[in-house]
């Protein structure tokens, strides 16, 4: 297949653009090298993939219309995922025009591209961000998600909504994926995981948000790309038994479908910092703080939908992960 992948400089953009590659697609890399977190990182990303014969880059940015517009006619791509995103959400709080741009206009771009060129099938990062204020557990993809509490969390949600009406419209198959807490090899430095292992390095205090007492569904790349790579090959169908009447919020008439993906155990934050000291061999200075604005105190993914549709099973424990991390950020920072 040709895929475009968008945010291929990214985390999780670069690792699946690398799985892609290594079982015979033909991948289109797009990224607009922004400089919201070190750009050096992002091209040793794309220095792993420069070079392969079925690999392309292309740098744009997603809100250029018309460039996008010619980028579809030229390539012909078979199917396209989106990750490319304004990422963060203390970030949105501070900067909400940078998502408006990218996760809004440069979405709509997207969909009018594929649309427009017989697209077999559209997947989209989501966000568990989505869930706001609910605070039933489990977060399910069969319940209501209409109280975000982030300009990120909303730009996420119209996402959802906006690939719906494309699918309703136009008949193109859409699957948008709410990605749960990714980190890894080669993740983005303006994540919890980063942050801490680059604190307790340089002996400086690391924040601590909520005194501690959060919970996270911690989800390793690997476990993310394998699923990613499985649901891409599953186009959507619409959903015979769908009623308006009693209306599932993750199907639809349309080729529709949304998923968690995650790892299915949430792990309480001061455990996830006691394993990075083992793994450093060091003691971190905590600095507890309040809540954050537009931050939640838990997240916790069903993956039941996902599991039965594409048998999607996370078997990395964040000992095993956090060790992979720790491993790959010594070797990259040359640190002894």
């Amino acid at each position: 297949m040709k895929i475009l992948v968008t945010g291929a400089a990214g985390f999780i953009g670069s690792q699946l653009s690398k799985h892609l590659l290594a079982r015979g697609d033909e991948v289109i890399g797009l990224d607009n090298l922004n400089d919201y977190y070190d750009v050096n990182l992002k091209k040793a990303r794309l220095a792993q993939l420069k070079g392969q014969a079925n690999f392309k880059f292309v740098k744009l940015d997603l809100k250029n219309r018309s460039a996008v517009a010619e980028l579809f006619i030229q390539e012909k791509f078979n199917k396209v995922m989106n990750l490319a995103a304004q990422a963060g959400v203390r970030y949105s709080i501070k900067n909400p025009y940078a998502y408006v741009d990218s996760n809004i206009i440069g979405f709509v771009n997207l969909l009018e591209g594929c649309r427009h060129n017989n697209i077999e099938h559209l997947v989209f990062a989501s966000s568990s961000s989505v869930y706001g204020l609910n605070t039933k557990m489990p977060f399910s993809v069969h319940h209501n998600v209409d109280h975000p509490i982030s300009l990120y969390a909303a730009s996420k949600k119209a996402n959802e909504l906006m690939a719906h009406t494309y699918a309703h419209l136009y008949g193109l198959p859409t699957t948008g994926l709410r990605f749960f807490t990714v980190y890894g090899p080669w993740g983005r430095p303006d994540m919890a995981l980063f942050k801490f292992t680059k604190g307790i390095i340089e002996d400086q205090p690391i924040d601590i948000y909520n005194n501690g007492n959060m919970q996270r569904d911690f989800t390793y790349i690997d476990d993310i790309v394998e699923g990613v790579i499985r649901v891409i090959d599953k186009i959507p169908q619409a959903n015979p038994n769908w009623s308006g009447n009693m209306p599932d919020p993750c199907t639809s008439p349309a080729p529709y479908q949304l998923y968690n993906i995650g790892n299915n155990n949430p792990v309480e934050l001061m455990y996830y910092i006691e394993t990075l000291e083992k793994a450093l061999g060091k003691k971190a200075k905590k600095n507890l703080l309040p809540m954050q604005a537009g931050d939640v105190p838990a997240t916790y993914a069903d993956v039941a939908d996902l599991e039965r549709d594409v048998g999607f099973k996370p078997r990395t424990s964040v000992e095993e992960g956090i060790g992979k991390f720790v491993e790959w950020y010594q070797d990259y920072f040359k640190i002894v």
